[in-house]
Formats: C-alpha cells, sequence, structure tokens
C-alpha cells in the first residue's frame, strides 16, 4: 500500500476520534479560543519534531513570490475559518448529523483541482458525486415528502455550518497540496506555520471572548493538543504524497469513526439513519477518488 494512502488513512482515525473529543469535552468553549489553545498546546508538542527532523539548509522561504505567499496565506485563513465554522456546527447540532455534511470536502476539492491544476472528471467520479450527495439527503431523512430532507438541510442552521466549513476545507486542502509539493514546503515546518498560522489568525476573536475555565481543563487541552499535532503530522505526510483529490476524500472518511462515537457514546438520535448517510459519504468520495 502507498505509504501516503496509510498517512491518510491514519489521520481520518485520529481527525474521526478528535471530532468526539470537541463534543465530549469541549462543548462550552468559544470556537475561536479553543482553537487557539488546542494550537497552542500543539505547537508545543510538535516542536520537537521542528528542532530535530527539519533540515533548515533546505529551506528557500525567502525564494517565495507573492503568489508563492498568497497561497501559504489564503490555506491558513481557510483552514482557521473551516475550524470555527464546524465548532458552531457541532455546538448547535449532533455530532452524527452534522459530520456527513461537513466531511463532503472531496466535492468541492476535485473540481478546484479540474480548475486549477488540471485534473479530469471521469464517469466514475460523477457517479461518486452523485451517491455523497446523496448522503446529505439520507442525513436529513424525515418521512413526511420527498424533499422534505432538502428542505430541513436548506433551513438548518448547523447543516448551512457545516456546508460552508466543507467549502472552506476545500481551499485548504487544494492549499496543503501546492505548498508540500509545488512550493517544496517541508513537513516538519508546514505544520508550526499552519499551527501558528491559524492561532495568529483567530488570536483577536479568542481576547474578545475568552474561555471562562482554562485552569481546570488543562489537561484536556494538552491532549486535545496532541491529538491536533498527531493529526496534522499524519495529514501533512499525505497530502505531500498524494493529490489533493486522493488525500481529501481518505482524511474524510473521518465521518464513520465520528458518527460512530457520537451515536453510541454520545447516544444521539437517528444514530442508524445517520450511519448510512456516512457510509453513502464514504462510498462517494472513495469513488471521486478513483
Amino acid at each position: 500500500m502507498d505509504s501516503g494512502i496509510g498517512f491518510a488513512i491514519a489521520a481520518a482515525l485520529v481527525w474521526g476520534f478528535y471530532i468526539y473529543v470537541l463534543k465530549r469535552s469541549f462543548s462550552g468553549y468559544p470556537p475561536a479560543a479553543l482553537t487557539v489553545l488546542l494550537n497552542s498546546f500543539a505547537i508545543a508538542w510538535y516542536l520537537p519534531i521542528v528542532v530535530t527532523r527539519t533540515e533548515f539548509s533546505d529551506v528557500l522561504l525567502e525564494s517565495f513570490g507573492l503568489v508563492d505567499l498568497a497561497v501559504v496565506a489564503v490555506t491558513i485563513l481557510t483552514t482557521a475559518l473551516a475550524f470555527v465554522l464546524f465548532l458552531r456546527a457541532i455546538a448547535e447540532g449532533d455530532v452524527s448529523y452534522v459530520t456527513p455534511i461537513n466531511k463532503l470536502v472531496p466535492l468541492f476539492v476535485l473540481p478546484l483541482e479540474i480548475l486549477f491544476l488540471g485534473q479530469f472528471l471521469t464517469r466514475l467520479q460523477v457517479f461518486g458525486v452523485v451517491v455523497a450527495t446523496g448522503a446529505v439527503y439520507v442525513a436529513n431523512y424525515d418521512p413526511g415528502g420527498l424533499f422534505r430532507p432538502f428542505v430541513k438541510a436548506a433551513r438548518s442552521r448547523p447543516a448551512q455550518l457545516a456546508l460552508l466549513s466543507a467549502m472552506c476545507y476545500a481551499v485548504s486542502d487544494l492549499g496543503k497540496r501546492v505548498s508540500l509539493q509545488e512550493l517544496a514546503i517541508p513537513g516538519t515546518l508546514w505544520v508550526p506555520i499552519l499551527l501558528v498560522g491559524v492561532a495568529i489568525v483567530l488570536l483577536p476573536s479568542a481576547v474578545r471572548n475568552p474561555p471562562t475555565a482554562v485552569r481546570a481543563d488543562l489537561s484536556k487541552l494538552a491532549v486535545g493538543g496532541a491529538i491536533v499535532a498527531l493529526g496534522e503530522h499524519t495529514t501533512t505526510l499525505a497530502f505531500a504524497a498524494l493529490p489533493a483529490s486522493i488525500a481529501s476524500p481518505i482524511i474524510n472518511t473521518q465521518a464513520i469513526v465520528a458518527v460512530v462515537l457520537g451515536g453510541v457514546l454520545l447516544d444521539e438520535r437517528y444514530f442508524r439513519i445517520r450511519l448510512v448517510a456516512a457510509a453513502l459519504a464514504v462510498v462517494g468520495v472513495s469513488l471521486i477518488a478513483m
């Protein structure tokens, strides 16, 4: 098995568990403040890797042009926005409802790669788009009419936030691929660049809306930061080796992990229906990756 695919699968498992941890342990935190805190701990965990495994002599960041810097900046901004939107979505809705919608990221990644990087859409990938879109229908299923699930999703604020987050994640995923492959930024340097950049972007909002129980939750925040560091590391290794249209669908199978944990451990409603929705999303994005 290609090592990039292995790292993508590992990232899916890590991020799926992370979604459950967010809902279970940090539901009362302001999104921006939580992101800054978790990223700060993640940077602390990851710093030894940066120091010991980065060949700084090979880093040519001083040769970056404005376009290169713009790619990095847009990637950081969309990553920050996507995560904050997702936190708001799971704060207002069930994990097992929000996640299948949010993890339709590859539906947007592939068109972006076609437009900007010359990828081609096969018939199988078109079918994957149809299947993955069907996951949104199933996630919103409610007896009472053929079009009722679409109406529900259109009116549901958690669904809207989750879908908007997915769009931002798609831009972020494409930016990661370009930064790690075309711009050749070392992976061990890219992780702190992303974590620090996102924290800086969200810091003003975090200061305006600070959490109230940080000291009591330091151990949980440290564990959450370790998960973020591991997730970003495996994600970076995946995007450094694979096209975004391949890495993104695999990583976003984290929906299965999050839905199972949300349904079993958080006792959320309509678990079976949403498990089917997550499975359809995984099948759809897998077809897109073929």
